[in-house]
Protein backbone atom coordinates (compact mmCIF):
# COMPACT_ATOMS: atom_id res chain seq x y z
CA UNK A 1 0.00 0.00 0.00
CA UNK A 2 1.46 3.39 -1.00
CA UNK A 3 0.91 5.74 1.91
CA UNK A 4 2.89 8.83 1.02
CA UNK A 5 5.43 10.17 -1.42
CA UNK A 6 7.79 12.73 0.11
CA UNK A 7 9.61 15.59 -1.67
CA UNK A 8 12.29 13.41 -3.24
CA UNK A 9 9.65 11.00 -4.48
CA UNK A 10 10.26 7.93 -2.31
CA UNK A 11 7.42 5.60 -1.42
CA UNK A 12 6.41 4.70 2.13
CA UNK A 13 4.58 1.39 2.15
CA UNK A 14 2.69 0.12 5.18
CA UNK A 15 1.00 -3.23 5.64
CA UNK A 16 1.39 -6.80 6.79
CA UNK A 17 3.83 -8.61 4.54
CA UNK A 18 5.29 -5.55 2.77
CA UNK A 19 8.79 -6.76 3.66
CA UNK A 20 8.33 -9.16 0.73
CA UNK A 21 8.82 -6.09 -1.51
CA UNK A 22 12.40 -5.64 -0.30
CA UNK A 23 14.18 -7.70 -3.02
CA UNK A 24 12.46 -5.66 -5.72
CA UNK A 25 13.40 -2.42 -3.96
CA UNK A 26 17.04 -3.47 -3.66
CA UNK A 27 17.20 -4.61 -7.28
CA UNK A 28 15.90 -1.22 -8.37
CA UNK A 29 18.42 0.66 -6.23
CA UNK A 30 21.60 -1.39 -6.68
CA UNK A 31 22.58 -2.07 -10.32
CA UNK A 32 25.43 -4.28 -9.08
CA UNK A 33 23.00 -6.62 -7.37
CA UNK A 34 24.88 -6.10 -4.10
CA UNK A 35 23.71 -4.58 -0.81
CA UNK A 36 24.75 -4.14 2.80
CA UNK A 37 22.19 -5.29 5.37
CA UNK A 38 22.83 -3.28 8.52
CA UNK A 39 21.08 -4.26 11.74
CA UNK A 40 21.76 -4.65 15.44
CA UNK A 41 22.40 -7.86 17.32
CA UNK A 42 18.86 -8.08 18.75
CA UNK A 43 16.97 -7.53 15.50
CA UNK A 44 19.50 -9.61 13.59
CA UNK A 45 18.82 -12.61 15.82
CA UNK A 46 15.07 -12.32 15.21
CA UNK A 47 14.79 -11.26 11.59
CA UNK A 48 18.23 -11.12 10.02
CA UNK A 49 18.27 -14.62 8.57
CA UNK A 50 14.79 -14.29 7.04
CA UNK A 51 15.46 -10.91 5.45
CA UNK A 52 18.93 -11.84 4.18
CA UNK A 53 17.53 -15.12 2.87
CA UNK A 54 14.81 -13.36 0.88
CA UNK A 55 17.44 -11.17 -0.77
CA UNK A 56 19.78 -14.04 -1.51
CA UNK A 57 16.92 -16.06 -2.99
CA UNK A 58 16.34 -13.17 -5.40
CA UNK A 59 19.95 -13.33 -6.56
CA UNK A 60 21.21 -10.40 -4.52
CA UNK A 61 24.65 -10.56 -2.90
CA UNK A 62 24.19 -9.55 0.75
CA UNK A 63 26.90 -8.26 3.06
CA UNK A 64 25.55 -8.33 6.63
CA UNK A 65 26.92 -5.95 9.24
CA UNK A 66 25.60 -5.64 12.79
CA UNK A 67 26.41 -3.79 16.00
CA UNK A 68 25.31 -4.04 19.65
CA UNK A 69 21.76 -2.83 20.26
CA UNK A 70 21.00 0.38 22.11
CA UNK A 71 21.48 4.14 22.06
CA UNK A 72 24.86 3.75 23.78
CA UNK A 73 26.21 2.29 20.52
CA UNK A 74 24.91 5.06 18.29
CA UNK A 75 28.41 6.49 17.99
CA UNK A 76 31.04 7.59 15.52
CA UNK A 77 32.95 4.42 16.42
CA UNK A 78 30.02 2.27 15.30
CA UNK A 79 29.66 4.32 12.11
CA UNK A 80 33.37 3.81 11.38
CA UNK A 81 33.27 0.06 12.06
CA UNK A 82 30.26 -0.44 9.79
CA UNK A 83 31.84 1.67 7.06
CA UNK A 84 34.95 -0.50 7.29
CA UNK A 85 32.83 -3.62 6.69
CA UNK A 86 31.42 -2.12 3.50
CA UNK A 87 34.86 -1.01 2.34
CA UNK A 88 36.41 -4.41 2.99
CA UNK A 89 33.57 -6.12 1.10
CA UNK A 90 34.35 -4.00 -1.94
CA UNK A 91 30.89 -2.51 -2.26
CA UNK A 92 30.64 0.28 -4.81
CA UNK A 93 28.41 3.24 -5.55
CA UNK A 94 26.19 0.86 -7.50
CA UNK A 95 25.25 -0.92 -4.26
CA UNK A 96 22.79 0.10 -1.54
CA UNK A 97 22.25 -0.14 2.21
CA UNK A 98 19.26 -1.80 3.87
CA UNK A 99 18.55 -0.55 7.41
CA UNK A 100 16.74 -3.29 9.35
CA UNK A 101 15.81 -2.26 12.88
CA UNK A 102 14.54 0.47 15.13
CA UNK A 103 15.39 4.14 15.27
CA UNK A 104 19.01 3.67 16.28
CA UNK A 105 19.67 1.29 13.39
CA UNK A 106 17.89 3.57 10.95
CA UNK A 107 19.90 6.60 12.04
CA UNK A 108 23.27 4.83 12.02
CA UNK A 109 22.73 2.85 8.81
CA UNK A 110 21.35 5.95 7.12
CA UNK A 111 24.46 7.90 8.11
CA UNK A 112 26.69 5.11 6.79
CA UNK A 113 24.80 5.27 3.49
CA UNK A 114 25.00 9.07 3.39
CA UNK A 115 28.77 9.09 3.76
CA UNK A 116 29.93 5.85 2.12
CA UNK A 117 31.59 6.78 -1.18
CA UNK A 118 29.86 10.17 -0.78
CA UNK A 119 26.46 8.57 -0.71
CA UNK A 120 24.67 5.38 -1.73
CA UNK A 121 20.92 4.62 -1.62
CA UNK A 122 19.37 3.44 1.64
CA UNK A 123 16.15 1.47 2.13
CA UNK A 124 14.57 1.74 5.56
CA UNK A 125 12.91 -1.40 6.97
CA UNK A 126 11.73 -0.31 10.45
CA UNK A 127 10.98 -3.01 13.02
CA UNK A 128 9.65 -0.93 15.95
CA UNK A 129 6.63 1.31 16.35
CA UNK A 130 8.90 4.31 16.95
CA UNK A 131 10.80 3.71 13.72
CA UNK A 132 7.67 2.98 11.66
CA UNK A 133 5.75 5.97 12.96
CA UNK A 134 8.55 8.51 12.89
CA UNK A 135 12.27 7.73 12.64
CA UNK A 136 12.33 5.93 9.28
CA UNK A 137 10.58 8.76 7.43
CA UNK A 138 12.11 12.14 6.67
CA UNK A 139 15.76 11.44 5.89
CA UNK A 140 17.44 12.44 9.15
CA UNK A 141 20.50 10.31 9.88
CA UNK A 142 23.32 10.55 12.39
CA UNK A 143 25.05 9.49 15.57
CA UNK A 144 25.35 10.91 19.06
CA UNK A 145 28.23 12.90 20.54
CA UNK A 146 29.30 13.25 24.15
CA UNK A 147 28.00 16.83 23.96
CA UNK A 148 24.49 15.74 22.94
CA UNK A 149 22.22 13.59 20.83
CA UNK A 150 22.27 13.47 17.01
CA UNK A 151 24.89 16.20 16.76
CA UNK A 152 26.82 14.46 13.96
CA UNK A 153 24.78 13.52 10.92
CA UNK A 154 23.32 14.35 7.53
CA UNK A 155 20.03 14.57 5.68
CA UNK A 156 19.90 11.50 3.43
CA UNK A 157 16.44 10.48 2.27
CA UNK A 158 15.72 6.77 1.76
CA UNK A 159 14.70 5.49 -1.65
CA UNK A 160 11.93 3.51 0.02
CA UNK A 161 10.43 2.74 3.43
CA UNK A 162 8.80 -0.64 4.07
CA UNK A 163 6.85 -0.66 7.34
CA UNK A 164 5.57 -4.15 8.12
CA UNK A 165 3.52 -4.36 11.38
CA UNK A 166 4.26 -8.09 11.58
CA UNK A 167 7.68 -7.13 12.96
CA UNK A 168 6.00 -5.70 16.05
CA UNK A 169 4.82 -9.11 17.25
CA UNK A 170 8.24 -9.76 18.78
CA UNK A 171 8.24 -6.55 20.86
CA UNK A 172 7.13 -6.19 24.45
CA UNK A 173 4.20 -3.84 25.08
CA UNK A 174 6.47 -1.35 26.84
CA UNK A 175 8.70 -1.06 23.78
CA UNK A 176 5.66 -0.67 21.52
CA UNK A 177 4.45 2.16 23.76
CA UNK A 178 7.60 4.18 23.05
CA UNK A 179 6.66 4.61 19.42
CA UNK A 180 3.24 5.92 20.28
CA UNK A 181 4.85 8.88 22.06
CA UNK A 182 5.88 10.04 18.58
CA UNK A 183 2.41 9.30 17.22
CA UNK A 184 0.88 11.40 20.00
CA UNK A 185 3.35 14.15 19.09
CA UNK A 186 1.98 14.16 15.54
CA UNK A 187 -1.54 14.52 16.88
CA UNK A 188 -0.60 17.22 19.39
CA UNK A 189 1.04 19.41 16.73
CA UNK A 190 -1.41 18.86 13.88
CA UNK A 191 -4.51 16.72 14.54
CA UNK A 192 -6.29 16.75 17.90
CA UNK A 193 -8.78 14.14 16.69
CA UNK A 194 -5.96 11.76 15.87
CA UNK A 195 -4.43 12.26 19.32
CA UNK A 196 -7.76 11.43 20.94
CA UNK A 197 -8.21 8.36 18.72
CA UNK A 198 -4.78 7.09 19.76
CA UNK A 199 -5.58 7.44 23.46
CA UNK A 200 -8.96 5.76 23.02
CA UNK A 201 -7.34 2.85 21.22
CA UNK A 202 -4.26 2.48 23.41
CA UNK A 203 -5.17 -1.10 24.36
CA UNK A 204 -5.36 -2.52 20.82
CA UNK A 205 -2.34 -0.49 19.75
CA UNK A 206 -0.21 -1.78 22.61
CA UNK A 207 -1.45 -5.28 21.79
CA UNK A 208 -0.16 -4.84 18.22
CA UNK A 209 -3.61 -5.28 16.64
CA UNK A 210 -2.82 -5.04 12.94
CA UNK A 211 -5.74 -2.81 11.90
CA UNK A 212 -5.23 -0.06 14.49
CA UNK A 213 -1.44 -0.19 14.13
CA UNK A 214 -1.63 0.22 10.35
CA UNK A 215 -4.06 3.12 10.77
CA UNK A 216 -1.72 4.83 13.27
CA UNK A 217 1.35 4.38 11.07
CA UNK A 218 -0.53 5.65 8.02
CA UNK A 219 -1.84 8.78 9.74
CA UNK A 220 1.49 9.60 11.36
CA UNK A 221 3.30 9.21 8.03
CA UNK A 222 0.71 11.46 6.36
CA UNK A 223 1.24 14.19 8.96
CA UNK A 224 5.02 13.94 8.82
CA UNK A 225 5.04 13.84 5.01
CA UNK A 226 2.92 16.98 4.89
CA UNK A 227 5.34 18.83 7.16
CA UNK A 228 8.53 17.53 5.51
CA UNK A 229 7.28 18.28 2.01
CA UNK A 230 7.18 21.96 2.95
CA UNK A 231 10.59 22.00 4.63
CA UNK A 232 12.80 19.01 3.79
CA UNK A 233 15.97 20.35 5.45
CA UNK A 234 14.41 21.73 8.66
CA UNK A 235 14.87 25.41 7.92
CA UNK A 236 11.52 26.37 9.46
CA UNK A 237 8.19 24.53 9.61
CA UNK A 238 9.75 21.06 9.99
CA UNK A 239 11.01 22.04 13.42
CA UNK A 240 7.47 21.56 14.71
CA UNK A 241 8.21 17.82 14.56
CA UNK A 242 10.68 18.40 17.39
CA UNK A 243 7.94 19.05 19.95
CA UNK A 244 9.20 17.70 23.26
CA UNK A 245 12.64 16.90 21.90
CA UNK A 246 14.62 19.84 23.30
CA UNK A 247 13.72 18.66 26.80
CA UNK A 248 13.81 14.98 25.81
CA UNK A 249 17.37 15.08 24.49
CA UNK A 250 18.54 16.87 27.63
CA UNK A 251 16.88 14.27 29.85
CA UNK A 252 18.36 11.43 27.82
CA UNK A 253 21.83 12.92 28.17
CA UNK A 254 21.23 13.56 31.90
CA UNK A 255 20.30 9.89 32.35
CA UNK A 256 23.28 8.62 30.39
CA UNK A 257 20.78 7.36 27.79
CA UNK A 258 19.29 4.96 30.34
CA UNK A 259 15.86 6.50 29.66
CA UNK A 260 14.27 5.20 26.43
CA UNK A 261 13.73 7.83 23.75
CA UNK A 262 9.96 7.40 23.64
CA UNK A 263 9.73 7.91 27.40
CA UNK A 264 11.86 11.03 27.14
CA UNK A 265 9.65 12.41 24.36
CA UNK A 266 6.52 11.84 26.46
CA UNK A 267 8.09 13.67 29.39
CA UNK A 268 9.39 16.37 27.06
CA UNK A 269 6.01 17.08 25.47
CA UNK A 270 4.38 17.62 28.86
CA UNK A 271 7.31 19.77 30.01
CA UNK A 272 7.34 21.96 26.90
CA UNK A 273 3.59 22.47 27.18
CA UNK A 274 4.12 23.56 30.81
CA UNK A 275 6.89 25.94 29.72
CA UNK A 276 4.65 27.32 26.96
CA UNK A 277 1.83 27.92 29.44
CA UNK A 278 4.22 29.74 31.78
CA UNK A 279 5.33 31.99 28.91
CA UNK A 280 1.75 32.69 27.90
CA UNK A 281 1.99 31.18 24.41
CA UNK A 282 0.21 27.88 25.15
CA UNK A 283 -3.43 27.70 26.17
CA UNK A 284 -4.00 26.96 29.84
CA UNK A 285 -4.79 23.31 30.48
CA UNK A 286 -2.85 22.08 27.43
CA UNK A 287 -0.13 20.45 29.54
CA UNK A 288 -2.75 18.53 31.48
CA UNK A 289 -4.32 17.35 28.21
CA UNK A 290 -0.94 16.14 26.96
CA UNK A 291 -0.30 14.43 30.31
CA UNK A 292 -3.59 12.54 29.97
CA UNK A 293 -2.69 11.41 26.45
CA UNK A 294 0.73 10.02 27.37
CA UNK A 295 -0.63 8.33 30.48
CA UNK A 296 -3.10 6.43 28.31
CA UNK A 297 -0.08 4.50 26.98
CA UNK A 298 1.54 4.07 30.38
CA UNK A 299 4.22 6.57 29.43
CA UNK A 300 5.87 8.83 32.04
CA UNK A 301 5.08 12.53 32.35
CA UNK A 302 7.88 13.54 34.73
CA UNK A 303 11.55 12.77 35.31
CA UNK A 304 13.83 13.30 38.27
CA UNK A 305 16.10 15.42 36.05
CA UNK A 306 13.72 18.33 36.66
CA UNK A 307 14.89 18.35 40.28
CA UNK A 308 18.15 19.82 38.92
CA UNK A 309 16.73 22.60 36.72
CA UNK A 310 20.06 24.39 36.32
CA UNK A 311 21.81 21.32 34.93
CA UNK A 312 18.86 20.45 32.68
CA UNK A 313 18.72 24.00 31.31
CA UNK A 314 22.43 23.83 30.45
CA UNK A 315 21.93 20.50 28.70
CA UNK A 316 19.02 21.93 26.72
CA UNK A 317 21.35 24.54 25.19
CA UNK A 318 23.29 21.67 23.55
CA UNK A 319 20.28 20.86 21.37
CA UNK A 320 20.55 21.38 17.60
CA UNK A 321 17.84 24.07 17.75
CA UNK A 322 19.95 26.27 20.03
CA UNK A 323 20.72 29.67 18.50
CA UNK A 324 23.28 32.08 19.95
CA UNK A 325 23.48 29.96 23.07
CA UNK A 326 19.73 30.10 23.73
CA UNK A 327 17.56 26.98 23.75
CA UNK A 328 14.45 26.91 21.54
CA UNK A 329 11.29 24.90 22.11
CA UNK A 330 8.44 24.29 19.70
CA UNK A 331 5.64 26.83 19.94
CA UNK A 332 2.46 24.95 20.87
CA UNK A 333 -0.76 26.91 20.94
CA UNK A 334 -3.05 24.05 21.98
CA UNK A 335 -3.48 20.33 21.31
CA UNK A 336 -3.71 19.98 17.54
CA UNK A 337 -2.07 23.31 16.68
CA UNK A 338 1.66 23.96 16.65
CA UNK A 339 3.63 26.94 15.38
CA UNK A 340 4.41 27.65 11.74
CA UNK A 341 6.93 29.66 9.74
CA UNK A 342 9.04 32.06 11.76
CA UNK A 343 6.89 31.22 14.77
CA UNK A 344 7.62 27.49 14.81
CA UNK A 345 9.93 27.75 17.82
CA UNK A 346 10.46 30.22 20.65
CA UNK A 347 13.71 31.10 22.42
CA UNK A 348 13.84 30.43 26.15
CA UNK A 349 16.96 31.74 27.98
CA UNK A 350 18.54 29.60 30.70
CA UNK A 351 17.36 31.85 33.50
CA UNK A 352 13.74 31.54 32.35
CA UNK A 353 14.00 27.78 32.03
CA UNK A 354 15.39 27.49 35.57
CA UNK A 355 12.74 29.84 36.93
CA UNK A 356 9.92 27.92 35.26
CA UNK A 357 11.14 24.44 36.15
CA UNK A 358 12.17 25.25 39.72
CA UNK A 359 9.90 23.43 42.12
CA UNK A 360 8.38 21.10 39.51
CA UNK A 361 7.23 17.74 40.79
Amino acid sequence: MLVASLPCGYPVRVGSGVRALLPEAVAGSAPSGRCALITDDSVGALWGREVAGSLTAAGIDVVTASFPAGEAHKTRETWAALTDVLMEAGLGRDSCVVALGGGVVGDVAGFVAATFLRGVPVIQVPTTTLAMIDASVGGKTGVDHSAGKNLVGAFHAPVAVLADPEFLGTLKAGVRAEGFAEALKHGVIADAGYAEWLAANAGPLLGAASGPVERAVRRSVEIKADVVSADEFEAGRRQVLNLGHTVAHAIELHSGYALPHGHAVAVGMVAEARIGESLGVTARGTAEEVRRLVRAFGLPDFHSGFLRPGRLARLMTRDKKTRSGVAHIVRLFEVGRGGEGDGTTIPVPDEDLVRIMKGWS
